[in-house]
């Protein structure tokens, strides 16, 4: 049976006047499932405030818009209290403890990518939180939260049953929680908009690739990632992951048409991609993308924490490297076609800039 790969929007899974909680389905994106992948946002209003919880998923953290402040704690080691913005990227490893604030009046939105191979369910993440209604605690009996903690079982009580909120709950503005450290930010956090680019093409496209040398904690979350600018009109080289991992693309804004074709020369996506989007590229698969003119942004995680990518047209592309016997014997061509097909894209890698 066929997969869909076509691209999907979020749905809210829970919320309160706080903020939202959204995901996406592996019923309504399949590859999810076939790929052990979980997507995810949290958007949080004016002191939106998502409560400590630890989930069964590695994740890398993207923050798609705003500013706001990000609790994260690795298993046995302090608190690191983080001020967050758009372009910040967090690796989060299995077992880590994380909350989310926001005290401004712009809401704070986070994509969550991750992988869920060792999850409850494939294609989703489940988060267990230390506070709220649906908290752990709440699963225990106050004797053993009281021998657990040393605390009166009146007082355990209070602990349990004060916060009524789940998940998500919206701060009094009289609440301070505790000011960022900027040290913390050191290995913690990467902004992938200020960030040295890594590929820069005058009317093409620019990309920022985040591995083990920038973020040392994504090779404990198992996953890479990159956030790809592609200009108006421009066009991104057919490429695939050479070393079999997947790509899952979340567009961040503007749109533009992407093609993906797989097994046999068969073209099994073509779409129109648009902010808000999520789509998955299977192992090994050609995807191609073609920016509209307002130009299209894009932050992907791949299942490797350094990827390794082949790109089929342009200077750095595999054809380039092969003898002209070989283009002329595979494509049935003479060498004066052989010759005008090697001489194309002798200075241009990657992103293609629009036709004049």
């Amino acid at each position: 049976m066929e997969i869909d790969l076509s691209p999907k929007l979020a749905k809210e899974v829970h919320g309160s006047d706080g903020g939202k909680y959204y995901a996406w389905s592996p019923e309504e994106l399949p590859m999810l499932r076939e790929g052990n992948i979980g997507a995810a946002k949290l958007a949080l209003g004016k002191n939106g405030f998502a409560l400590p919880r630890y989930s069964d998923s590695a994740k890398v953290a993207y923050v798609l818009q705003g500013h706001g402040v990000a609790g994260v704690v690795l298993p046995e080691k302090e608190e690191k209290v983080l001020s967050i913005k758009k372009g910040d990227a967090l690796a989060l490893p299995f077992g880590v403890v994380t909350w989310w604030y926001n005290k401004e009046d712009t809401e704070l939105v986070v994509l969550f990518l991750g992988d869920t191979s060792k999850a409850h369910k494939s294609g989703s993440f489940t988060d267990f939180f230390l506070t709220g209604s649906n908290s752990i605690f709440n699963g225990f009996s106050t004797e053993f939260v009281s021998r657990a903690w040393d605390l009166e079982e009146s007082v355990v009580k209070t602990l349990i049953g004060k916060q009524a909120g789940k998940g998500i709950v919206k701060l009094d503005a009289s609440v301070k929680l505790p000011e960022p450290n900027s040290e913390h930010r050191n290995g913690m956090a990467l902004n992938c908009e200020e960030a040295p680019l890594d590929v820069d093409i005058k009317k093409g496209g620019r990309v920022v690739i985040l591995n083990t040398k920038n973020l040392p904690l994504v090779g404990e979350v198992g996953l890479g990632a990159d956030l790809v600018r592609l200009d108006g009109s421009a066009m991104c080289s057919p490429g695939f992951s050479c070393d079999s991992a997947l790509q899952v693309t979340y567009i961040v804004r503007g749109s533009g048409r992407v093609q993906v074709v797989g097994v046999d020369g068969k073209r099994v996506l073509e779409t129109t991609l648009k902010a808000g989007n999520l789509f998955i590229v299977p192992r090994f698969f050609v995807v191609s993308k073609i920016a509209d003119p307002e130009g299209m942004e894009w932050f992907s995680i791949i299942t490797t924490p350094n990827p390794i990518f082949t790109h089929l047209a342009g200077s750095i592309g595999t054809w380039k490297a092969l003898s002209p016997e070989v283009i002329q014997a595979s494509f049935n061509v003479g060498s004066d076609i052989e010759q005008q097909f090697r001489s194309k894209r002798a200075d241009e890698a990657i992103f293609f800039p629009p036709p004049n």
